[in-house]
């Protein structure tokens, strides 16, 4: 028998291409969001770097002084709100004159939500492109009433939310780097393992730590456990994958596994141990903290994001001493290296894991 037509309001909302769905929700929304920060305030901090402490590009022109890195950083932060909401409406197939109105939605979400604003920004650009895509080519005057709903919604609910939704965000986020202090070894295996698995999940683990704003002594078991999951995933394949492989999930993401570990969770034991092993060493033994940027938190070996934010703090802090640099090194490739080694050798021999079972379609 076919499946009953939806009727009325359902019909209505699919026609419109609204979904209440966790894949378009969290996992499209948090994704996107995590993609513009990274176009924009991330990317603008790493340019920022260096040109502050190896070249920039600096000239007079036009009666004028430019320094292109620096420049470029600014102007990155000014558009960060804007990117973030751009990339969510995009994550979300929100039509054209949705999308380009949350730029708008972006900036005050941003600007209200103060230190949460990442969080803040999420949440109504969620309410946004609902109300948008509900009247969005539903009018001849599309181009002046679409535009009009999603920007006059986006700022009224940014005033009305967006400070509170702000506050909530640092609060939790305060709060777990607050108790990563109390009990780093607690709480450096919990974060480090739990941050991990939402890695290789299809959810924005870089999303959820640029939210709550996990830096310091968290961010660095943030990193800790992404970082294990990617290489040790990468390690544990290689059997199957080859260098291919390695390079695909150590630099790339371990999401490339989500098939096989549907198929057989079991695998999930080398990347989990790696990530519970390297968590406490991290907030322990070498104290390390990620005071970077956010979102690099959690990106793990992702082009080298998450590392690249621990030496971005470093730059703009004290400095790092011999010590933390080959914590640094041992933490973000060598330790998740060996323990997934070890743990998934030993589970070939007791043949839980067979040959084929990490195989990858590169």
């Amino acid at each position: 028998m076919k499946k009953k037509e939806k009727s009325g309001f359902g019909a209505y909302l699919k026609k419109q291409n609204i979904e209440f769905s966790t894949q378009r929700i969290f996992i499209d929304g948090l994704g996107g969001m995590a993609q513009g920060l990274f176009a924009s305030l991330l990317i603008g901090t790493i340019i920022s770097t260096v040109g502050t402490y190896l070249f920039d590009v600096s000239f007079s022109l036009w009666e004028k002084d430019f320094s292109i890195f620096a420049d470029a950083n600014s102007f990155a932060k000014i558009v960060q709100g804007a990117a973030m909401a751009c990339a969510i409406g995009y994550a979300m197939k929100a039509p054209p004159y949705v999308l380009y109105s949350l730029l708008t939605v972006g900036v005050a979400a941003n600007t209200y939500g103060g230190s949460g604003g990442p969080l803040a920004v999420y949440v109504i650009t969620l309410i946004s492109v609902f109300c948008g895509k509900l009247v969005s080519k539903r009018t001849p005057v599309d181009l002046i009433v679409t535009p009009a709903v999603t920007i006059l919604v986006g700022v009224a609910a940014s005033a009305l939310i967006a400070p509170p939704v702000g506050m909530v965000g640092t609060a939790i986020g305060t709060f777990i780097m607050w108790a990563t202090e109390m009990q780093p070894f607690l709480m450096g295996l919990l974060i480090s393992v739990v941050m991990g698995i939402v890695l290789t999940l299809p959810i924005s683990s870089a999303a959820i730590c640029l939210s709550f704003g996990l830096v310091g002594l968290a961010g660095g078991a943030c990193v800790a456990g992404c970082c294990a999951h990617m290489v040790g995933f990468a390690v544990a394949s290689w059997r199957e994958n080859r260098i291919g492989g390695l390079m695909a999930q150590g630099l790339g993401t371990s999401m490339l596994q989500i098939p096989n570990l549907m198929k057989k969770p079991l695998l999930w034991i080398p990347a989990v141990a790696a990530s519970a092993v390297n968590g406490p060493i991290a907030t322990c033994l070498f104290r390390l903290e990620q005071n970077g940027f956010a979102i690099a938190s959690g990106m793990g070996t992702c082009g080298l994001v998450g590392p690249i934010g621990v030496i971005v703090g470093w730059a703009n802090g004290d400095g790092a001493t011999a010590f933390d640099w080959i914590g640094l090194v041992l933490i973000s490739i060598v330790i998740p290296a060996a323990v997934a080694w070890v743990v998934s050798e030993l589970l070939r021999k007791a043949d839980i894991i067979e040959p084929g079972d990490y195989k990858l379609d590169l």
